[in-house]
């Protein structure tokens, strides 16, 4: 890389301009010093790009007054080859905007990233263009004359991203207007995307920026540049208007920090561009006279050695990354680019106005895209012959001296502005009247002549307008000053063509026909479909589930319908913004050529991403089944599950690996003839992996209540299952009886699981529950037990009775003290991690207390009738129901192992003896019997 040069005086147009500043210098500054220096320097560089072979013509972004200049020259010059300033490989892309509304953004997306950091990915730059710009006005004109040639200069959008820092993000944050109102819907159209613009001219000195802004009376940036430069270049003469736009430039360059980075990538562009323009050169052989140069005023000063066609060629390109780009057009806006590159709110609608005023006013005959999209279509004439060039003479000594003319007022206009506004703010509920109108028109002209404008500027009656109408009330969704944003420029929104569209925006739309709805339009759309009756409308169902999957909230949202796994769609209502996140659906075509392809590219990374749990690609697997209904993916996805489980050392994602397992394996068990192989697989080596971490997982303070609870569930839930696929019982009896908790929940859930194992009766978990009670030091404890009891529901639901009885129990004999603090985390615990146990426990209840109040009085709870009944008085009342099914005694009988002598006469009846085996059971079955 070269330094930059200072290239002496080669011409004498500029030595009046020389001396008078060389004189202003020595009089402000008592004697030649840096002042003096940046003065004539600035000189230098105007001369230095004025006397330069192939012209440069200067441009600042979105400026009305460069668009104007650009298409008198254009006709006036008529060029054979137009360089610009633009990403070179966005150039494919170019010819599309005929078949676009403006404004849109000529993107390159990138999602994999070699080469770069990977939290950079996806990678992505856009070109915002709109009509009232400069580079539209050569794009139209290169791209619809014969023999014209545009050649795309600028680096590449994989070079943007190979001169950033590595230690810096990928985005870059401008400050936007503190007094701005937050971004509408419209402003966030480009998304994170790094934004490319030619013409980035705005001085990088915060000290020159804020006298500009004092001295000037204006608020920000845009006004002056407005009401300073705007204005007074829309109808100038060719040079004067090059030569004005590249002195800004140069002053703005001169100043700017010079240990900025960004001036650094500057130069580097600089080198690139001017590199790629002498290779053309050389390999066209074309006259750099018959050549335009369309640049930023920053880079038409530039001062690298690379300058010009008689520049060095010692500026070397890096060759591209691995990372593979892709092209295309996204919608943009007003608001967006405003948003973007830091302009004030309401800017660019502005400058669009004054671009048609311009037009108006000057004559100059516009060039637009034959059949661009959203204008009216102009018989295309002949050029006519072009003009030779004259030889530039010094058009900013007069420029500067003479005084800046008066435009007079128009009434007129300034008129129906006030009219206009106020029917805006009635519309959108401000209590505005004529009288109001008129306050804006009067208040226009004050603010106009209290900051010394003989006419309002559309900010001076912006001003007005919320002064007279606001009064710090905004009634509506949008302020006043967003209303006079709109009123005066419209926040025009883009939109892509269909034929623009990458080939899976145009499938999607294709498939979604039958729906009869224009899904390219903004706004929201309404769609009914009834599957039911038109069974062909399903293949639309399941595109836009696919949508919902992989779209932002609102591009596609069901209002009626749900997808679950096993079930078909009967009727669905949707409300489908395609049109307005068309920018979403046009990324989407980078990734892929259909929603499908990109689906399932999507839960492959979600399911190999270093960062996944076993939970995680479980949810790739129950999605690759629930929109794709592919099963070679879920047996894909499954072993990648199984790989990641046998992976895992901790038990945080347990209850959403039971939730999954079990919702797959009823989907399965229903729909197929056998589980799929990586079922087995998982539940095989889930079963073994849970058995293992069960006995720290009772101990880690890391791990939940829930958490264990969820593993147990697995344990005891897959059990059968696991048992057939060859799983050994006794490794989860030795899992729990190497458990040893110290916390009250999880002790319950230890017991509740003993209970499960038969390693614990119910006799003894009452006697345990009734020791807790009685005991004063446990006694406070006793409700993290039932929190225990509760969460054990899901593993062992038999135990829901017995979890009825011990919170009656609680409620009998807590004191008040111990049951009142406890009955918000009881609360608490059912709803965050117990909805689907309340029904179980609701139903429990409802079975066993009685239906009517008054029998409250005369009730008995029947586990205290358990206690007190007797063995043999269950034996005697309901031997009559074992003696008139023998058979059935005799099944019960052979399978407990009881070997007694079966008595047949009439004193002794049939079954006695297995009654007395089981005291137990026989207790049971009386107060099952005697509560139905």
């Amino acid at each position: 890389m070269t330094a930059s040069i200072d290239v002496p005086d080669v011409r004498g147009e500029f030595d009046a301009l020389r001396t008078q500043l060389r004189s202003a210098a020595d009089a402000f500054a008592g004697g030649p010093d840096a002042l003096s220096g940046i003065l004539l320097g600035i000189v230098d560089d105007v001369d230095r790009a004025v006397a330069e072979p192939l012209e440069i013509f200067p441009v600042c972004h979105h400026s009305p007054a460069s668009a104007v200049a650009m298409a008198r020259r254009l006709r006036e010059k008529q060029p054979t080859v137009v360089y610009l300033e633009l990403c070179e490989d966005m150039a494919p892309l170019l010819t599309e905007l005929r078949n676009c509304r403006l404004p849109v953004a000529v993107q390159a997306f990138a999602t994999e990233v070699v080469g770069f950091p990977q939290e950079w990915a996806p990678l992505s730059v856009v070109a915002p263009i709109t009509e009232a710009s400069a580079e539209y006005q050569a794009i139209a004109y290169a791209l619809d004359t014969p023999g014209v040639e545009l050649v795309l200069v600028d680096r590449s959008s994989d070079h943007v991203f190979q001169w950033r820092p590595r230690d810096t993000p990928p985005d870059e944050t401008v400050e936007s207007d503190p007094d701005a109102p937050p971004p509408e819907e419209e402003a966030v159209l480009h998304g994170d995307a790094i934004g490319i613009e030619i013409g980035d001219l705005r001085p990088r000195f915060a000290e020159l920026e804020e006298h500009l802004l004092r001295h000037g009376k204006v608020r920000h940036w845009s006004e002056w540049w407005h009401q300073y430069v705007e204005v007074p270049l829309g109808d100038s003469d060719h040079d004067t208007y090059r030569q004005v736009m590249t002195l800004i430039g140069s002053l703005f360059r001169r100043l700017a920090p010079g240990d900025a980075r960004s001036v650094r990538v500057d130069e580097d562009r600089e080198r690139y561009m001017w590199t790629r323009m002498r290779e053309h050169l050389v390999a066209t052989g074309t006259d750099p006279a018959d050549c335009l140069y369309v640049c930023g005023a920053f880079h038409a000063a530039s001062r690298v050695a690379e300058f010009g066609v008689a520049g060095t060629d010692t500026f070397e390109i890096s060759p591209p990354s691995g990372s593979v780009w892709q092209h295309g057009l996204i919608p943009s806006s007003h608001a967006a680019i405003e948003a973007q590159f830091g302009l004030a709110g309401g800017s660019v609608s502005i400058a669009a106005t004054e671009w048609a005023k311009n037009v108006k006013r000057t004559r100059v005959r516009p060039f637009r895209l034959d059949g661009q999209a959203g204008t009216k279509r102009v018989p295309q004439k002949e050029l006519p012959a072009p003009i030779s060039d004259a030889v530039p003479t010094d058009a900013l000594t007069g420029f500067l001296q003479r005084p800046p003319t008066l435009d007079r007022l128009d009434e007129t206009e300034l008129l129906g502005w006030s009219v206009e506004i106020v029917r805006a703010a009635r519309r959108n509920g401000y209590l505005a009247s004529t009288a109001d109108a008129i306050a804006v028109f009067e208040t226009s002209i004050l603010l106009a002549g209290m900051r010394d404008r003989a006419k309002p500027t559309p900010y001076d009656f912006q001003d007005a307008a919320i002064t007279c109408i606001e009064k710090d009330v905004v009634p509506g969704r949008r302020d006043v000053r967003r209303l006079v944003e709109i009123m005066m420029g419209g926040d025009r929104v883009g939109q892509v063509g269909y034929d623009a569209l990458p080939p899976l925006a145009r499938d999607v739309h294709d498939r979604l026909s039958p729906l009869n709805l224009p899904l390219q339009q903004r706004g929201v759309r309404r769609a009914l479909l009834d599957i039911a009756a038109n069974p062909h409308l399903e293949r639309c169902s399941d595109l836009l589930w696919m949508l919902r999957y992989l779209m932002p909230h609102g591009a596609a949202r069901p209002i009626m319908g749900e997808r679950r796994l096993g079930e078909r769609p009967i009727q669905e209502s949707w409300d489908l913004a395609l049109g307005t996140h068309q920018r979403a659906l046009i990324e989407l075509g980078y990734e892929g050529v259909s929603v499908e392809q990109v689906l399932e590219q999507r839960l492959r990374r979600t399911a190999h991403d270093p960062r996944a749990t076993a939970a995680v690609v479980l949810g790739t697997v129950e999605d690759a089944t629930l929109y794709l209904r592919s099963p070679r993916l879920a047996g894909e996805l499954g072993a990648r599950a199984l790989e990641v489980l046998s992976t895992e050392r901790g038990v945080e994602g347990a209850p959403e690996v039971l939730v999954r397992i079990r919702r797959l394996l009823a989907y399965h068990r229903t729909a197929d003839p056998v589980l799929p192989a990586w079922i087995e697989a998982f539940v095989k080596a889930g079963y073994a992996h849970y058995c293992t971490l069960l006995p720290t997982a009772f101990t880690d303070e890391d791990a939940t209540t829930p958490q264990v609870a969820a593993m147990l569930g697995f344990l005891f839930g897959m059990e059968s299952l696991a048992l057939s696929l060859g799983c050994d019982r006794s490794q989860l009896e030795l899992a729990v009886r190497q458990s040893h908790p110290e916390e009250p929940s999880r002790i319950a859930l230890l017991w509740a699981a003993q209970i499960q194992l038969g390693e614990l009766t119910r006799a003894e978990l009452r006697d345990r529950c009734d020791d807790l009670l009685s005991n004063l030091l446990t006694l406070p404890a006793y409700p993290r037990y039932l929190s225990g009891f509760v969460h054990a529901l899901d593993p062992v639901p038999g135990l829901v009775d017995f979890v009825v009885e011990a919170v009656s129990t609680a409620f009998a004999r807590l004191p008040d003290g111990v049951l009142i603090p406890w009955l918000p985390t009881l609360i608490t615990t059912l709803r965050k991690s117990g909805t689907h146990l309340a029904p179980r426990l609701t139903r429990e209840a409802a079975r066993t207390f009685p239906a009517a109040l008054p029998a409250l009085d005369a009730w008995t709870p029947p586990w205290s009738q358990s206690e007190a009944v007797p063995v043999h008085v269950a034996a005697g009342e309901r031997v009559d129901l074992l003696a008139a099914h023998p058979a059935t005694c005799d099944a019960v009988a052979d399978l407990l192992g009881y070997d007694g002598v079966w008595a047949h006469d009439a004193e002794e009846p049939r079954g006695v003896g297995l009654l007395t085996e089981h005291p137990a059971t026989a207790a049971a079955l009386e107060v099952l019997l005697a509560a139905r």
